[in-house]
């Protein structure tokens, strides 16, 4: 809220003892190395590109003028407000307590909402008064008040229960009270059944020509609907449905699943839903971008609330809110006088940020206080109004950017150094190819069914049992949650499952998957050590691949740190040499090793140990440079801080020491100020001693996780037989042709990241992902499993290059997003063997190089 000390205050909760004063707080976040916090309201949010993540919203207002379009409407409002106000007064007389005036203003903000949720209110209001009346009972100290103070906090469904006692709360203290009080509800029930008997209802009226205005611009779009009252939401559902449109709701008194479900409905079957403020609470409409506010919350988060299930990440459209409102009633000029100031600071702003955060803009205001005050007629109505009519001018535009917290985060984002390790994750992270293959191979081996559902997605039929009584461990439970016996829609691609509102997205941390992956590691580990045959379809490797896993521990005990390490050892030359774990991917299952004695599995391993010791050594130090990072700050706050505390109570403590010394009575301050003092030397010295430790990185001893036997494939097709100097040839031509476009290409061939070569446009930081293949002449070329699967998540980014006659004359093509435009032939199993006419007829042929 802009408040530099509570902000400290704030920050101490997580770091005790970091920021003893502001000017240490302001110092962290004036050097960006604040390790604790940064603010961004969504506005805010933007993508590698420096691109807004959410789309603009606009918000406008659908005025209407109940005295000019509805005599009967207006005499109606009139009548309730005389009534309103004759019995707030007489509460204010009687019970000095707001929430007594609040049950009163109930029928006014029905009336709000719709003429037939007045009348709902009016009829249940008649019968329990006349229930009192028979009983010949008075109204004191029969019904208990509510707490108006907590009805915000309550769920939907309670806060309906907790109104529907209000609205039938009276003042009537005898028979002849109740009697003309009934009466004066009478008449207010005939005109209100007259107005919706004659289907003229100005604001329906008003509603319905917005809803068919939205339907002819965006035909057929979904259409999002609010109103506070579950009678409006019923009476709107029946009209709705009477004008043609198809129609589902969602409100409080669903049970979650049921909202989950009507979600659903609404995304895939109907145009329209009609919903209370319990679709503003968990559930995520973003494939809907209008919404019509068919009444206004008085609550200004309930309006947030709302805009907040349309407007939200994942949606790809500008968004649209209208805001239903009478403008000549006492609460409709509030609102307008609000909505007015709200589009007026907005503009200075520069930003709609201004509904996200309306508490904090209207700071000093209370508007549901105000919407009580004028819908009772409580106050002058320009006393009111005058509360809203705040000049924005600079000075308040500066104290909006201050209670918004601008001034506590620092709006320098490196969005380079963010990309660059954007793209970095994005290289090596782990596919959803290779964890749906692995889950599906667990699946059957552990005696699962299965079948595929298109476009994607499976459904997994039945889960072993085996894996099942993994799951039910309590271990298990509390870390990962319940597994289920069958999923109908599984996808493994993130992105996939966003977008399916029934989809369960299963990888690392998914219940299925980790129930499946503890299953893999109980019954098979044995294998990994025992180790396997693998055939390499190049027939280049003849060899072992040895699998290491390495910690690095700090001087707490605590991992800093753990890598998969992978070595090559080649069996003719005995040179050993580190490689992507990755490689595997790239390797066929099973086969047949050369003839001769199997290989010395512990001489190997002893022999790869000075390779990877400096291998790790070099994770070690990144870690390290990391935790130095880390330990300067917490020095440079944490320590600093204490130091400084310690230095201000040993101050305190000179003074009270004096003032004892004269005879004043101090000795239970003194003792508080050193004990104080001795805590924060305590914790001086953890701190000191915790950084210390933190900082001290050791390497623990590696260990072997498994083996695989590498053995040539006894024929290798011309398309994969490579030969060294003619990829090199291939390379040459793609590093220089990168150069000459102006990009800067590295050559991270041996890192086995499913391509060759990174290119990066210095100018964009746009990235070439390429592929090189080489042939001495003519002939087709292949690429490797991770090759391949690569290309497709690469898309548009992933390069085919391909150079032909490379012993001769080299000629260089070009296949961008190779994975949608080829169709290669998937000859052997981790191989894809793309035609020589496809790389000539789908390329982009380059002439010496120097353009496309």
């Amino acid at each position: 809220k802009g408040d530099q000390e509570n902000f400290r205050l704030f920050l101490d909760l997580l770091e005790p003892g970091f920021f003893a004063t502001s000017e240490l707080l302001a110092a962290s976040i004036r050097n960006k190395d604040n390790p604790l916090f940064i603010r961004r309201v969504k506005e805010d949010l933007k993508d590698f590109d420096g691109r807004p993540l959410f789309l603009p919203r606009y918000v406008e207002t659908i005025p209407f003028d109940l005295g000019r379009e509805s005599v009967p409407e207006k005499d109606l409002y009139n009548a309730l407000s005389r009534y309103v106000k004759e019995q707030y007064n007489r509460a204010l007389t009687r019970d000095k307590r707001r929430n007594v005036a609040f049950a009163l203003v109930i029928l006014q903000r029905r009336l709000a909402s719709s003429t037939y949720a007045l009348l709902r209110s009016l009829e249940r209001r008649k019968k329990r008064l006349e229930d009192l009346l028979q009983s010949a009972v008075g109204q004191d100290g029969i019904l208990p008040y509510p707490d108006f103070d907590t009805v915000e906090d309550m769920s939907e469904e309670e806060r309906w229960r907790q109104e529907e006692i209000w609205e039938t709360l009276s003042v009537a203290e005898n028979r002849q009270e109740l009697e003309r009080e009934i009466r004066t509800l009478d008449g207010l029930i005939r005109q209100a059944r007259a107005i919706i008997q004659s289907e003229g209802e100005v604001k329906l009226r008003h509603f319905q020509h917005a809803l068919d205005d939205l339907n002819r611009q965006h035909p057929g779009a979904k259409i999002l609907i609010f109103t506070e009252a579950r009678d409006t939401l019923e009476y709107l559902e029946k009209r709705i449905r009477e004008w043609g449109y198809s129609i589902c709701t969602i409100h409080g008194g669903m049970r979650l699943e049921e909202r989950v479900r009507a979600e659903g409905v609404f995304e895939h079957e109907v145009q329209v839903m009609v919903a209370t403020e319990a679709a503003g609470e968990g559930i995520n409409l973003q494939f809907c971008n209008l919404m019509i506010n068919y009444d206004i919350p008085w609550n200004p988060n309930r309006l947030e609330q709302r805009m907040g299930r349309i407007h939200r990440y994942g949606q790809t459209r500008e968004v649209f809110v209208f805001n239903l409102v009478a403008t000549d009633t006492r609460e409709g000029r509030v609102l307008m006088r609000l909505f007015g100031k709200l589009e007026e600071i907005r503009q200075a702003l520069g930003s709609d940020k201004v509904f996200d955060v309306m508490g904090e803009v209207l700071y000093g205001k209370n508007l549901a206080q105000l919407l009580l005050e004028a819908a009772a007629s409580a106050r002058n109505m320009d006393e009111i109004l005058a509360e809203l009519d705040i000049e924005v001018d600079e000075d308040y535009i500066a104290q909006v950017k201050e209670n918004l917290g601008e001034s506590l985060a620092s709006r320098y984002i490196d969005y380079t150094r963010i990309r660059e390790m954007a793209d970095r994750a994005r290289e090596h992270r782990l596919i959803p190819e290779y964890t749906q293959a692995f889950f599906l191979k667990a699946l059957e081996a552990a005696g699962g069914k299965y079948h595929e559902r298109g476009g994607g997605f499976l459904t997994v039929d039945a889960i072993p049992f085996e894996v099942r009584r993994i799951a039910q461990e309590d271990d298990f439970q509390k870390r990962h949650g319940l597994l289920q016996r069958r999923y109908p829609t599984v996808a493994f691609d993130k992105e996939l499952a966003r977008w399916h509102a029934k989809a369960e997205f299963v990888s690392f941390g998914h219940p299925l998957f980790e129930a499946m992956l503890a299953w893999v590691e109980r019954k098979l580990t044995g294998s990994l050590s025992r180790g396997a045959v693998f055939t390499d379809p190049d027939g280049r490797m003849d060899g072992v691949l040895l699998f290491y896993e390495g910690d690095v521990r700090d001087g707490l005990g605590q991992v800093a740190g753990c890598r998969l390490c992978a070595l090559y050892a080649d069996l003719a030359t005995e040179d050993v040499r580190p490689t992507n774990p990755a490689i595997l991917w790239d390797l066929a299952e099973g086969g047949e090793p050369s003839d001769g004695p199997p290989p010395d599995l512990e001489a190997i391993k002893q022999l790869a140990l000075s390779t990877l010791l400096p291998t790790l050594a070099e994770y070690r130090e990144c870690l390290q440079a990391e935790r130095d990072r880390q330990a300067e700050i917490k020095e440079k706050y944490g320590i600093r801080s204490l130091e400084h505390l310690i230095i201000r109570l040993d101050g305190d403590l000179i003074d009270l020491y004096a003032r004892r010394e004269r005879g004043d009575k101090v000795d239970l301050p003194i003792h508080n100020k050193e004990e104080q003092k001795r805590t924060y030397e305590e914790a001086l010295a953890e701190l000191q001693r915790t950084v210390a430790q933190e900082r001290s990185l050791t390497m623990g001893m590696p260990r072997f996780v498994g083996a695989v036997r590498v053995a040539p494939a006894p024929q290798v097709e011309a398309a994969m037989r490579s030969d060294p100097d003619i990829e090199q040839v291939g390379m040459t031509v793609t590093m220089d042709y990168e150069q000459e476009q102006g990009r800067v290409p590295e050559d991270v061939a041996a890192e086995n990241l499913g391509f060759d070569v990174r290119s990066t446009d210095p100018a964009t930081g746009q990235k070439r992902y390429i592929e090189v293949k080489a042939r001495a002449r003519v002939g087709a070329v292949a690429l490797t499993q991770n090759e391949w699967f690569k290309a497709g998540r690469f898309g548009s980014d992933y390069y085919l290059y391909v150079v032909l006659n490379a012993a001769t004359q080299p000629e260089l093509y070009i296949i961008q997003d190779p994975s949608a435009n080829l169709q290669p032939e998937e000859r052997v199993e981790v191989r894809y063997l793309v035609p020589v006419s496809d790389i000539v007829g789908g390329g982009i042929a380059v002439n010496e190089y120097s353009n496309e």
